[in-house]
């Protein structure tokens, strides 16, 4: 697995809360990119999950995390789809290819490759979904993993 160091450029985008079973994410991302196009912004490519705790540290019931895309254009947030700017930010970075499920080796290389390497961790896992499950068999679909970083003093 190839580990890269890089810039993440800020973006706007349209996002979900959630909490809960991530057996929910295809419909969280279809809730996004339906309210999206109901209110006439345009998506810009990024479809993304950030995880701010693990299945090894809470119950299923109480993993939070937020669902989201990057978009285009103006709209107001309402009580369930929020919007932000996400500033750019450096991460470290390594491409998945295959379930979401197995997933979870990638970001504990990362973590170690942080800890091993002078890198302090500034923020949460980040997965970029590259490819849909609509669109790719599950074992061709690309994630990269991004952890938020900065160098140790």
């Amino acid at each position: 697995m190839e580990i890269t160091e890089k810039m993440v450029e800020g973006i706007r985008v349209a996002y979900i809360e959630c909490r809960g079973s991530y057996e929910r994410i295809p419909e969280y991302i279809s809730e996004v990119a339906g309210w999206v196009i109901k209110n006439g912004l345009q998506m810009t490519g990024r479809v993304y999950g950030t995880y701010y705790n693990t299945p090894e540290e809470v119950d299923e019931e109480e993993l939070l995390y937020e669902i989201g895309v990057s978009i285009a254009g103006e709209a107001e947030a309402d009580e369930r789809v929020k919007i932000k700017n996400l500033p750019s930010h450096r991460v470290i970075a390594a491409l998945h290819e295959g379930p979401y499920t197995e997933v979870g080796p990638v970001i504990h290389a990362l973590i170690e490759y942080a800890m091993e390497n002078g890198y302090e961790i500034t923020g949460p896992v980040t997965e970029v979904y590259l490819n849909s499950p609509l669109e790719v068999d599950e074992s061709e679909l690309l994630t990269e993993v991004q952890i938020p970083v900065k160098r140790s003093e």
